[in-house]
């Protein structure tokens, strides 16, 4: 039986996806605007040193997610945390705490910046896409220092994983599925990082990305059995990256 979609039934389909699962897919896009394309985060150096190739892709990014990758998820749960905990007032200090914390633990400047770039720009596409008084406080907290924190610069790092949890968390979308997107949307990114810097087909990118969800799930987790002070990570390689990539004589990423 061929069903009329110009004259559906009266009683509507019910779904069991509802509005934020949408909004979620959105945050998580890769298309969406916070310049994420234009940073490689030390992987084009090492392309550069022949140390990552096409054959090895799968391996390095499995392992990038069971160090780096539970790190990120560990600061992007405190964030939903904050959102949660958020109704009455914006706890500023833990705020910019676990922001400053995380920038500490990125040896490398380059990581750093392009962290806090794509952290401050995802807060203000966020803002843009729906006012919220505590997404609007967590801005205007680390571009101000306080009297009563002492700080040697004038503003405070917005990092990305923070941001995109304390995001997802104004929106209530579930604490793991927050953790999950994100660590997809890095993934990608990499990946598409990848593809601009040597011959890699989207179908075998797509299949590269298909085949880390699994390393996804492992990485987040383990991010919900750790807590800021239980937790460790060991990229030498991707920091050394990083580093040298302001040498390179030719540069198709900022960082």
């Amino acid at each position: 039986m061929i069903r009329d979609c110009k004259n559906p039934p009266l009683a509507p389909r019910k779904s069991s996806v509802d509005l934020s699962f949408l909004q979620l897919l959105h945050l998580a896009d890769s298309g969406f605007p916070i310049g994420a394309l234009a940073h490689s985060f030390g992987i084009e150096s090492l392309v550069a040193a022949g140390l990552l190739s096409a054959a090895d892709l799968e391996i390095f990014f499995r392992g990038y997610l069971e160090e780096a990758g539970v790190v990120e998820a560990v600061f992007c749960r405190q964030a939903v945390l904050i959102a949660r905990e958020s109704e009455l007032e914006f706890p500023r200090a833990r705020w910019l705490e676990i922001n400053d914390t995380l920038a500490a633990l990125k040896p490398a400047r380059e990581v750093r910046a392009a962290s806090a770039a794509l952290g401050r720009n995802f807060l203000r596409a966020a803002l843009a896409l729906g006012e919220s008084d505590i997404l609007r406080k967590a801005l205007e907290a680390t571009e101000v220092s306080s009297v009563d924190e002492p700080c040697d610069c004038d503003t405070h790092i917005i990092e990305h994983s923070p941001a995109f949890g304390l995001v997802g968390g104004v929106l209530q979308f579930e604490e793991d599925a927050i953790v999950l997107a994100y660590l997809h949307q890095m993934a990608s990114s990499f990946v598409s990082a990848f593809q601009r810097l040597l011959p890699l087909g989207q179908t075998r990118a797509a299949q590269i990305v298909w085949d880390l969800k699994p390393a996804m799930m492992e990485a987040a987790g383990r991010s919900a059995a750790c807590s800021l002070d239980n937790f460790s990570a060991f990229t030498p390689l991707v920091d050394w990256g990083a580093m040298e990539h302001p040498a390179l004589p030719t540069r198709l990423f900022i960082s």
